[in-house]
């Protein structure tokens, strides 16, 4: 027990840290969370607490009495034997209670000293000659599974242990390995029983469960100082809607951008994932990256391999996102025109280029499954990361930008373009585009300054990643509307890109939403438009699938805009709880990738390495 010297000796230590902590400054936030911790009711109640176990362990307590219930029970029958008077009915009705009969118990078991449940001696049909090979062993059935999936094998008929999930009760036994095989169930021979017999016969078992094993061939154990492994996950996941999952009440279900720990990745078709922060500590199965591979491989969009449309040239013809009746007369610095190649080309050049993209992507191209991640901790003199947005011509992703940037012009920017054309009379230099020369243009090019560009009735146009930074170095969120290929030139430590795929809906919903809406066909004529055709909304359908399939790695996150006024506050939604999260999960390419000035930045060099 602490004294009542020593007591105030740890209220003085705990005040001189806390003193100390106001003084450094080069480190304040760290010593600012360490002083409000210090600072907690609850930490002041713990020393109390403390000190009272301390002193009620010093009287070495002894229990008065060990067998309690029993002493309730006699105590019971002789009220009874006494007489029948409203005191001792209602003394009768108080020993008779479930809870009281509970609390009894326990005190009991407490007196007793038993915590532990004991082992059963070896059964006397076990020979001696079997002892090396032939192990019995019992576990205390709790309303948890036991952790364990079984199955039969083809070979030799026999019941053996398919596998052990990290985390359960026969995983913290450490008595049970995969590959064992098992004999009897509570002294029911498992010979010429199916799985399923056997999993009804644990479902029946109470308490203690006891298990005869032919032990498999020691494997050596995961090593406990491999680093961990965080997946995010780029699908859905259900395993009750999958008929092939070994059990699907091992498995563990998922949305597309959980962040889940692996824990074992020793078999080619199962992992063994936990959610990250889950309390329970209990591993569950998930499809391994081969398994869901072949899986999408077998069911490939219908983009691959259905053929399009090409309509006749027309001349001049420029794609522009959905109107969606924006509001008229606002002008946006950098917003008038969105430099997308899809959108300087005619739908010809269009059709073709999707052809050639869609081709051999069959046989190249593996669907998005998970990407590995890392914490990353962002620091408050960090910028924020570059916001991008991608998707199908026509599916609304100018007008999501657009709404952006009128909701907040001060926290959001956009980039402005160059081009190598002559400046017009209502043009301005840094606002509309950025005017150079075709041979500084060039010269970009070749030192790869650029994000995207091309060229558009003999001028060049492009997005430079100058341009990004800039709109960065004011404190900005820096929007950026880029085809999905081109993606790779900002993923990296330095943009931190969050990639946003705008997605279309199923066609008959486009059908409802987007018939009124128009496209903006000439540059020159804002009066020229036209409406969607369903050829638009099966291309759109189709193109989306494709940048799914090819890009889906790419994407942290997924709106489907069937009404553009619900996808808009979803994403705002969601870009407001990125930049608030205190931990935000990286790809860990960025970190292999960067200087390490990155990697300290992030709070890892030592971890992960």
């Amino acid at each position: 027990m602490l004294s009542r010297t020593e007591h105030r000796g740890v209220c003085r230590l705990l005040s001189s840290v806390m003193s100390g902590t106001e003084s450094h400054t080069d480190r304040e936030e760290d010593y600012r969370f360490l002083h409000s911790m210090l600072m907690e009711k609850k930490l002041h109640l713990l020393f109390k607490i403390h000190e009272r176990l301390k002193r009620f362990e010093k009287r070495s307590p002894v229990p008065v009495q060990e067998h309690a219930a029993s002493l309730a029970s006699d105590l019971a029958e002789e009220l009874i034997c006494k007489g029948w008077s409203d005191e001792v009915k209602e003394l009768v009705a108080l020993f008779s209670k479930p809870q009281f009969k509970s609390l009894l118990s326990v005190h009991d078991a407490v007196a007793q000293r038993d915590f532990e449940p004991t082992l059963p001696p070896m059964p006397d049909d076990v020979l001696e000659e079997d002892e090396d090979s032939v192990k019995i062993v019992s576990l205390v059935k709790t309303k948890e599974p036991l952790g364990a999936t079984i199955k039969k094998d083809k070979s030799t008929g026999a019941i053996v242990v398919a596998r052990i999930m990290r985390g359960g009760s026969a995983y913290k036994s450490g008595l049970i390995h995969e590959g064992d095989e098992l004999k009897e169930v509570n002294g029911v021979s498992l010979e010429h029983r199916k799985p399923k017999e056997i999993l009804s016969l644990l479902a029946r078992s109470q308490g203690e469960v006891k298990f005869k094993i032919i032990p498999a061939s020691t494997k050596e154990e995961m090593s406990s100082n491999k680093k961990k492994l965080f997946l995010r996950a780029l699908f859905d996941y259900d395993p009750n809607e999958d008929p092939t999952v070994p059990c699907k009440d091992a498995a563990v279900a998922f949305k597309r951008g959980d962040v889940l720990q692996i824990v074992c990745m020793e078999d080619d078709t199962w992992w063994q994932a936990c959610h990250l922060g889950d309390v329970n500590t209990r591993a569950g199965l998930i499809p391994s990256q081969q398994l869901h591979e072949r899986r999408v491989a077998l069911q490939r969009p219908k983009a691959l391999f259905k053929p399009r449309r090409v309509k006749p040239p027309d001349e001049g013809e420029v794609m522009e996102d959905v109107d969606y009746r924006a509001i008229t007369g606002i002008h946006i610095a950098g917003l008038r025109r969105s430099f997308r190649l899809g959108r300087k080309s005619n739908r010809a050049t269009e059709a073709a280029r999707s052809r050639r993209w869609s081709t051999g992507v069959h046989s190249s191209v593996c669907p998005p499954t998970y990407i590995e991640v890392i914490p990353y901790h962002k620091d408050p003199q960090d910028r924020h990361r570059l916001v991008i947005l991608v998707g199908p011509n026509g599916v609304g992703v100018n007008e999501l930008k657009r709404r952006l940037l009128i909701s907040d012009p001060d926290h959001y920017g956009v980039t402005v373009p160059h081009t190598t054309r002559e400046k017009r009379r209502q043009e301005s230099e840094g606002v509309d585009y950025q005017f150079v020369s075709i041979h500084v243009f060039e010269e970009d090019i070749l030192n790869h300054r650029f994000i995207e560009y091309g060229r558009y009735n003999g001028h060049y146009y492009g997005t430079s990643l100058d341009s990004v930074r800039r709109v960065m170095a004011e404190g900005k969120v820096c929007l950026l509307d880029v085809h999905p290929g081109k993606i790779k030139h900002v993923y990296t430590f330095e943009f931190k890109p969050y990639v946003v795929f705008v997605k279309p809906p199923r066609i008959e919903e486009l059908r409802l939403t987007r018939r009124r809406a128009k496209f903006i066909c000439d540059d020159e004529n804002r009066n020229s438009v036209r409406i969607f055709s369903e050829e638009d909304f099966e291309d759109m359908i189709d193109s989306a699938e494709t940048m799914e399939s090819q890009c889906g790695h790419l994407f942290d996150k997924v709106i489907v805009n069937g009404d553009i006024a619900m996808a808009f506050r979803e994403l705002k939604a969601d870009l407001k709880k990125v930049e608030e999260a205190e931990v935000q999960w990286i790809p860990a390419e960025w970190i292999s990738s960067s200087p390490s000035k990155a990697r300290r930045s992030c709070g890892l060099l030592d971890s992960w390495i």
